[in-house]
């Protein structure tokens, strides 16, 4: 079966500058840069209860939900109803626990992991059958901790290790424009080579 190609993109995270360098908002930062590398620029929209970017010649857009992460579903279905966009059409860009800092993991479908914006977009799609880009953050060891963790900055490291799992997945991006996922998972869900020891 030939799949289709991807029409949005989808960075979920939190608006206002108090969350925009917390660990939540990975994929907003992820989303910003794809917009600075096909050079398309974000303007906020009240009918789509977001930013949102288009890339016309690739018929491609960008949204990133200014409605907190827990209702993120509410942006999602108002753009996709309107241009008539299906959930296999899109990829949700997400940060992810349960992947440490320098991993990125591309897969269609799957279960939710407990993510409040997955939960949203699910209800609101009827469905958990999307493309989703899971951007590593590491978990604190104990899910009591979860929320305050993800709600602040992460660590000098940490931060370089998502920035790496982001430039990484940028670099699969014209796999991912071409709808060729599986070239794309390679590239994306590769390990990448430990550090070389230097004596």
């Amino acid at each position: 079966m030939t799949q289709p190609a991807l029409r949005l993109v989808i960075g979920l995270g939190n608006p206002g500058a108090e969350y925009a360098e917390t660990r939540h908002n990975a994929g907003f930062w992820f989303c910003e840069r794809l917009a600075n590398d096909i050079k398309v620029s974000f303007g906020k929209e009240s009918r789509y209860h977001g930013w949102v970017a288009n890339a016309r010649e690739a018929g491609l857009w960008l949204l990133m939900p200014a409605t907190y992460m827990n209702d993120s579903g509410r942006a999602v279905q108002a753009l996709a109803r309107f241009y008539r966009i299906q959930p296999a059409e899109m990829l949700v860009v997400h940060d992810e626990l349960d992947l440490p800092p320098g991993r990125a993991q591309i897969k269609f479908g799957g279960g939710l992991g407990g993510h409040n914006g997955l939960k949203s977009l699910t209800a609101h799609l009827g469905t958990q059958d999307y493309w989703r880009l899971r951007i590593g953050i590491g978990h604190p060891g104990d899910r009591n901790e979860v929320i305050n963790y993800v709600l602040k900055p992460p660590r000098k490291e940490e931060r370089e290790g998502i920035d790496t799992a982001i430039d990484r997945a940028l670099l699969a991006w014209p796999q991912l424009a071409r709808a060729d996922f599986n070239a794309a998972m390679q590239k994306i869900n590769a390990k990448p080579a430990p550090p070389k020891e230097t004596t």
